[in-house]
């Protein structure tokens, strides 16, 4: 299990947290201090799309509309914080976010 997400995010703390205590071992990467490859990027977007975008950022809102119309890929190379977080990716599947959908599916 790898979760991609950044260190000083709550909602990544916070499911790093709870797949441990249910006896996950979560490999974190984080996307600001490490990087998200190109091929895990474009896996990311041929999973999720734009919603990849997290337009509720403070980054995204401190784009002018030029910046915002930009391939979703160059943006996310540009500016890492502008993933939404976390995407998780266990057994070949990934997930996006920590909202109850994905913490049914990861912890029954």
């Amino acid at each position: 299990m790898i979760l991609y997400g950044l260190k000083t995010c709550d909602t990544c703390r916070k499911a790093e947290k709870t797949l441990r205590a249910a006896g996950y071992a979560p490999e974190v990467v984080d996307v600001r201090a490490d990087g998200v490859g190109a091929d895990d990027l474009a896996r990311f977007l041929g999973a999720f799309g734009g919603d990849l975008v997290n337009r509720r950022s403070t980054t995204w809102r401190g784009l002018d509309d030029a910046a915002r119309a930009r391939d979703p890929a160059a943006l996310i190379a540009e500016h890492p914080a502008l993933m939404k977080r976390p995407v998780i990716a266990h057994e070949g599947r990934l997930y996006l976010g920590w909202g109850p959908d994905v913490q049914k599916a990861l912890l029954g």
